[in-house]
């Protein structure tokens, strides 16, 4: 059987949810082998067949390495993109009645794994002669909302992080870049806010943006926050 022949690896956190199944499609349709880590065991029916994951828990420095060494493996297809797409939300209280454990969950789930991978992932792309990381924030980290302390402040943290990036690997050929959606259409938000659904934005459109930023197409573009 011949060995499929791709542009290189990407390797995609939250490949499994709303906006990390279109991703995921995104870069198969444009020849990219594509890695997915879950906290859930596979098979993964959102999936194409050609996806390669595996079992991991990305808030944990242990399996972040395997993953990333899996992601790395083909030398063939270097690692030279990555999005890091995993995180969540909860809010509804002001900062005066939020419990301490509610404003760390979410920097544990939104600033955690982002900085983890992305730790983890430098050294690769360094010596792949350069690659492109996308990390996702929010529209509420450039205009918080009353009530919405703990993810507004952890998806800003993730912009600082991101840039300090972009600064530190801008001479390796390493870019990093920051989308921050609005309110994107997924099942789970059109449960939430059935009275916004006009308003939200088709993860596919989300996932086109995702992969041209870490494509070379993009070379121009480091440290860039992108409202999408």
């Amino acid at each position: 059987m011949a060995r499929c022949v791709f542009v290189a690896t990407a390797l995609i956190t939250g490949g499994t949810g709303g906006l990390g199944a279109a991703v995921v499609q995104a870069f198969v349709a444009d020849g990219w082998r594509v890695v997915v880590p879950d906290i859930l065991p596979g098979p993964h029916e959102r999936l194409p067949a050609e996806v390669e994951t595996l079992q991991a828990d990305l808030t944990d420095p242990d399996d972040v390495a395997r993953v990333v060494r899996t992601a790395a493996a083909d030398e063939e297809a270097p690692l030279r993109a990555v999005a890091n797409l995993i995180g969540g939300f909860k809010a509804g209280q002001p900062v005066a009645q939020t419990p301490l454990a509610d404003f760390e969950a979410m920097f544990a789930l939104n600033v955690r794994p982002t900085y983890l991978v992305t730790q983890c992932v430098l050294p690769r792309l360094v010596a792949a002669g350069g690659g492109g990381i996308v990390c996702v924030a929010s529209q509420a980290a450039l205009e918080p909302w009353a009530g919405g302390a703990g993810y507004a402040a952890s998806k800003a943290a993730v912009i600082a992080l991101a840039r300090t990036v972009a600064k530190e690997h801008a001479a390796d050929g390493v870019r990093c870049n920051v989308i921050a959606p609005s309110m994107i259409d997924t099942p789970a938000n059109r449960a939430a806010s059935p009275d916004a659904v006009d308003r939200m934005v088709p993860p596919e459109r989300i996932a086109t943006t995702i992969r041209f930023l870490c494509s070379d197409e993009a070379a121009a573009l480091n440290g860039a926050v992108l409202s999408v």
